[in-house]
């Protein structure tokens, strides 16, 4: 159930990208009375799943989901329409408009993309504000994975600053060492501040990690206590249950030890595991102690009720007050992945494996059906979407903007030949991304 919801809203907001993003080029090119013959979200070769014909345009939706499409007369691009090509142009046609309108149109995608993104997150800061964990009320510190121990971390530190730069969002801290490349961090550990180099090969580690799963243990994540330890729920094969645990009871002891914080209970009963385990319950007033056997996995197979041991600090908008919070949120994300797109390229972090596919912009979607992240990832999409679609690689929107630009300095216009050979070479570079982007997915899923 988890996985079809995350599909559902990457569907739902792929859907919702792709039409608006092509919604763009047809607006400029009806502007410019350039016939559009058709209106596609998602690919149709073959057949379509839905289609209808109103005046010039045929609008429908295909059947394969990795995006969408315009078809605009007399334009090169994935039709590969040579024969409508070797005719004389016509007035309506987009070979027959000024440069500068075609350069609109071709930029009309990218434009929307990046209007779209402002406007979800205006909406999204008057709507819900802005709730966030800062990072100095993470009190009992940070749990620590094997990659930050690995630096000098233990569990139970406090990170407060990144090259004596305080960290304001406990979210932001992982988000400054890929991107900003700090050297040290200030970390508060039993009451003194100490420094801690961060090795140059951090980052590439970080990367790695990531590469390796959809779902993986955080490299950092706040600590809390193991009380108040009450029963939410249970897995469907359930030992403790069927011991006689029930719902809303809070256990106290385990084996009669008291464990402070939940990451030592963990970390305890990985060291029982198939044994048995006595479990000091109160219920109703009354203690008990309950034998059950761990599993393999060293699981009772019960899960928590929710609790909140962190004080959350929360900005809320008006709406003209969320007009410039939402703009400055979206050219912050916009350098962000600017940022992240430069990793890809070096040498020492080699980014570039962990690029993925289909599989994982679905995997980062909750598996609740939960508004608020989904607008706030749905921005964040549209400005990769935007980015992605003008780098100058034919096929692109960026390819047909650099040779429009080519055109309008030089004022000499690429061949038709010439471009039908620029799409087809575009087209192959976009397939490669394509196979290597879902072959690491591929690889994720049996890691």
């Amino acid at each position: 159930m988890e996985i079809l919801i995350k599909v559902s809203q990457f569907l739902l907001s792929l859907s919702i990208l792709v039409v608006l993003h092509e919604m763009g080029h047809f607006i400029f090119a009806k502007m410019f009375k350039t016939r559009v013959e058709k209106f596609y979200m998602f690919f149709n070769p073959g057949f379509s799943l839905f289609k209808y014909k109103k005046g010039e345009t045929e609008y429908g939706i295909g059947w394969i989901p990795l995006g969408g499409y315009v078809k605009i007369s007399g334009m090169i691009d994935e039709s590969m329409d040579k024969e409508q090509m070797a005719l004389p142009p016509e007035p309506y046609e987009f070979r027959s408009k000024p440069a500068y309108q075609r350069l609109l149109i071709m930029v009309g995608g990218v434009l929307v993309n990046f209007i779209l993104a402002f406007f979800i997150y205006i909406s999204v800061l008057f709507a819900w504000g802005d709730a966030y964990l800062p990072a100095e009320n993470v009190k009992y510190g940070y749990v620590c994975d094997s990659l930050a121990q690995s630096i000098g971390l233990q569990n139970g530190d406090k990170i407060l600053e990144l090259d004596h730069q305080k960290q304001v969002k406990y979210s932001d801290i992982l988000t400054n060492i890929l991107l900003n490349n700090p050297k040290t961090m200030q970390v508060e550990r039993d009451g003194e501040m100490i420094d801690i180099a961060i090795p140059q090969t951090f980052v590439a580690d970080l990367l790695s990690q990531s590469s390796k799963g959809f779902s993986m243990s955080p490299v950092i994540e706040p600590r809390f206590p193991l009380q108040p330890f009450v029963i939410g729920g249970f897995s469907k094969e359930s030992a403790a249950k069927e011991a006689g645990i029930k719902k809303g009871d809070q256990i106290l002891l385990v084996n009669g030890k008291d464990i402070e914080f939940f990451d030592e209970y963990l970390a305890y009963l990985q060291t029982l595991k198939g044994q048995t385990v006595v479990l000091t319950v109160k219920r109703d007033g009354e203690v008990h102690e309950i034998s059950t056997k761990l599993s393999d996995e060293a699981k009772l197979g019960i899960s928590l009720k929710p609790y909140n041991h962190f004080e959350f600090a929360a900005i809320e908008y008006s709406f003209l007050e969320a007009i410039p919070a939402g703009i400055n949120k979206g050219v912050d994300k916009l350098q962000s992945y600017l940022k992240q797109f430069k990793l890809i390229f070096s040498s020492e972090t080699k980014g570039y494996k962990s690029i993925g596919g289909f599989g994982t912009i679905a995997s980062i979607f909750p598996g609740v059906w939960d508004w608020h992240a989904f607008w706030n990832l749905t921005a964040f999409l549209s400005i990769i979407l935007a980015i992605m679609n003008i780098l100058p690689i034919p096929a692109l929107d960026g390819g047909h903007v650099m040779f429009l630009l080519y055109e309008i300095i030089t004022r000499r216009k690429p061949g038709d030949k010439f471009m039908e050979y620029a799409q087809i070479g575009g087209m192959i570079i976009l397939f490669g991304l394509l196979i290597f982007a879902n072959a690491n997915d591929i690889m994720k899923a049996f890691n």
